[in-house]
């Protein structure tokens, strides 16, 4: 007989180390699932690193059977979210768990438990931590994820639903092949389409500088919270996430595929499409026992010296209110692709994620020829 599944806070190192490793014993067999970099997985879950967690509380937990764990979880509280969106929610995330039905619905109870301690209404997840990070359960496209997107094991929609949790939001990934992107992005027709948006629109679009990287970032983040601010569960990031944010993404930069948008010279939106180096980190295979040093020489290799990326995914985009339902957001959508048509190596393209309510994006992304490969899913369960 299996020995019964026990779950307690991760509160010494060895608690923390197991906690931290478990992704490569439960992936360890999944041909699509990509290795963070240690240090990223370390910077994502260290409290006092992570940005994020100045405004959040939580607690770390694992499940057990024995001495082997089966499971692990996080549960906090965004008090930032619940400001912003006069919500009184709380948060799981870093969830991942064997196909066991009893660990995962232990799991979601002691998380669940957490935040009913705390007085909450509802519980959310999973996010792993904010709308910025990990989002999401993946229930439809599991393939490779691509940079900055979650990914697990099929089963798992099944184990939280098995738990009490219904769907609160889907949101979607768009794919676009160079055959797709060519078919549609270049047609005259289209071409035609978007400088006729821009002219009557007084619509700009320049390239980011690359000689002035300090001063576009800075703009890059006066336009970020401008543009999401009204997005169903976005926060506007603070200073310093915004500044992790842009460290993050400048390690996979390329100014070709970063656009800024003026409407009469005055700043309305951006785009911004970076190589998806998941697929230099599924090469490299990071692993707890081997030395970062080692992952970043291979990574270096599959990367510039032998480069195999032929993805580019497209992670930011943003139109402020003022200048939206004047076609900024497909006219930077047109810019992007055909950057990305200019460069021979880039096969794929992934424009994600949207949320499954953003009619005018979804519309847009499907009208240039892609198609939805991917969704993920946040759970909720009401607690009162």
């Amino acid at each position: 007989m299996a020995q019964a599944v026990t779950v307690r806070k991760v509160e010494n190192a060895a608690d923390f180390r197991a906690f931290f490793e478990f992704p490569w014993t439960i992936y360890k067999d999944d041909p699509n699932w990509v290795p963070p970099l240690l240090s990223m997985r370390r910077d994502q879950l260290d409290q006092k690193k992570n940005p994020s967690w100045e405004y959040m509380e939580g607690d770390y937990f694992a499940a057990w059977r024995g001495d082997q764990i089966v499971g692990t979880i996080a549960a906090y509280i965004n008090h930032r979210h619940n400001e912003f969106h006069k919500e009184h929610v709380g948060w799981f995330g870093a969830f991942e768990v064997f196909n066991d039905q009893e660990a995962a619905t232990a799991l979601l109870t002691a998380a669940t438990e957490w935040v009913t301690a705390k007085g909450y209404d509802a519980i959310r997840g999973p996010q792993t931590f904010t709308t910025h990070e990990d989002v999401g359960v993946l229930v439809e496209g599991f393939t490779r994820p691509v940079l900055l997107m979650p990914y697990n094991h099929p089963y798992y929609k099944d184990l939280i639903e098995g738990a009490g949790f219904t769907k609160s939001m889907d949101v979607f990934s768009f794919h676009l092949s160079r055959q797709g992107a060519a078919e549609h992005a270049t047609s005259d027709r289209l071409e035609r389409l978007t400088k006729a948006v821009m002219k009557r629109n007084k619509i700009t679009v320049r390239e980011i500088d690359s000689k002035k990287l300090t001063a576009e970032f800075q703009l890059f983040k006066d336009i970020y919270n401008a543009a999401w601010d009204k997005n169903w569960g976005f926060t506007p990031m603070t200073p310093k996430e915004l500044d992790a944010l842009v460290k993050s993404l400048g390690q996979f930069f390329d100014p070709r595929f970063a656009f800024f948008a003026s409407v009469e010279d005055q700043p309305a939106g951006f785009i911004m499409g970076v190589p998806d180096f998941n697929q230099v980190l599924k090469a490299a295979n990071p692993k707890p026992g081997v030395p970062e040093v080692v992952s970043l020489v291979r990574a270096l290799w599959h990367w510039k010296l032998r480069p195999i990326i032929d993805t580019a995914r497209i992670p930011l985009m943003g139109v402020k209110e003022t200048f939206r339902n004047k076609g900024v957001d497909a006219v930077l959508y047109y810019y992007v692709l055909m950057a990305l048509l200019n460069d021979p190596k880039i096969q794929h393209s992934d424009s994600g994620w949207i949320l499954e309510v953003n009619e005018n994006m979804v519309s847009i992304a499907l009208s240039f020829g892609s198609t939805i490969y991917k969704t993920h899913r946040i759970y909720e369960h009401k607690l009162k």
